[in-house]
C-alpha cells in the first residue's frame, strides 16, 4: 500500500510539473491541430486516389489522422518526456543518488511518464481531436464499450512507449552520452507507430512485419481499435499490446539489472 500511494504521489508530480508549462502547451494544441490539417489534406489526397487504401476509407482514414495527434504528446511518439532528464542524471552522475531511494529506479520513472501522459491526453490530445472531428467526417464509434476499450489501448499505448524509451534511456549507462540513440528512437517511432501513414499502407512482407513490431502498439492498436479494425472486438489488439508491454519491460528490468551492477559516471 505504501508503494502504491508513493508511485500515485510521483504521478501527480509529473502530472503538475507538465500542468505548469500553460504556453508550451497552448502552443503544443496549435502545433497539433496545424500538423493534423497537413495531413488531412494530404490523405483527403491520397485516398481520392486509391478509395480504399490500408483498408480504410476516407473518413477512417481522417480519422486515423486526428487520432494521431491526440496520441502524439501522450505516447511521446516524437520523442521527450523522461529521457533527456534521464540521460542528464547518468551523465553528471545524479543516478547514483536515484539508486540509493527506496524505490525501484524504473517503476520510478515509469510513474513520472504515466502522469506526463495523462496530462498530455488531456492538455494537448482532446482539442486538436475534438477540431478534427468539428472539421471533417469523421468515423467515431457511438458505442461507450468501444471508447473504454480505446481507453484501455492508450493507456498500454503509454506503456509501451514507455518501455522502448527506457530501453534506449538505459544504453546512456555505457555511452554516457545518449542523444545519438534518443533520435534513433524517435525516428523509429515516427516511422514504425503509423504516425505517418497507417502501416497497413506498406506493401508486401514489409507491411506484414512492421505491424508486427512494438511500435505498433503505440498508435496502430490503439486507431484500430477505436475504429473498430482490431480483431475480437478490439480483445487482439489489446493483447498484442499487453504481451508487448509485458516483454519490454522485464528486457527493461534485465538491462537495469546489468547497467547499475557497474555504474560508470562521467566526470564522477
Amino acid at each position: 500500500m505504501h508503494l502504491l500511494r508513493l508511485n500515485l504521489a510521483v504521478a501527480a508530480s509529473g502530472f503538475r510539473r507538465y500542468a505548469t508549462y500553460r504556453v508550451a502547451t497552448v502552443a503544443g494544441v496549435f502545433t497539433n491541430t496545424v500538423f493534423g490539417f497537413i495531413l488531412a489534406y494530404t490523405f483527403i489526397a491520397l485516398w481520392y486516389e486509391r478509395p480504399q487504401l490500408g483498408g480504410y476509407d476516407q473518413s477512417q482514414a481522417l480519422t486515423f489522422v486526428w487520432i494521431g495527434q491526440a496520441m502524439l504528446a501522450t505516447a511521446a511518439l516524437m520523442g521527450g518526456g523522461f529521457q533527456d532528464e534521464f540521460h542528464e542524471r547518468v551523465r553528471n552522475g545524479d543516478v547514483a543518488i536515484d539508486l540509493y531511494r527506496p524505490v525501484d529506479l524504473q517503476l520510478w520513472w515509469f510513474a513520472s511518464d504515466l502522469g506526463r501522459a495523462a496530462f498530455q491526453l488531456l492538455g494537448r490530445g482532446l482539442v486538436p481531436m475534438a477540431v478534427g472531428a468539428f472539421a471533417f467526417e469523421l468515423t467515431l464509434p457511438s458505442s461507450p464499450t468501444v471508447w473504454l476499450l480505446f481507453l484501455c489501448a492508450v493507456f498500454l499505448a503509454v506503456v509501451v512507449s514507455f518501455a522502448l524509451r527506457y530501453l534506449f534511456a538505459l544504453c546512456g549507462f555505457w555511452l554516457l552520452d545518449a542523444a545519438g540513440l534518443g533520435a534513433l528512437s524517435t525516428l523509429m517511432s515516427v516511422f514504425f507507430s503509423g504516425m505517418l501513414l497507417p502501416l497497413t499502407v506498406f506493401p508486401g512482407a514489409f507491411g506484414e512485419v512492421v505491424l508486427w513490431l512494438p511500435w505498433a502498439a503505440t498508435l496502430q492498436v490503439p486507431a484500430d481499435v477505436l475504429l473498430g479494425e482490431s480483431g475480437g472486438g478490439g480483445l487482439a489488439g489489446l493483447g498484442f499490446q499487453l504481451a508487448w508491454a509485458v516483454v519490454l519491460l522485464v528486457a527493461g528490468r534485465l538491462l537495469q539489472a546489468a547497467a547499475t551492477s557497474k555504474v560508470v559516471v562521467q566526470g564522477g
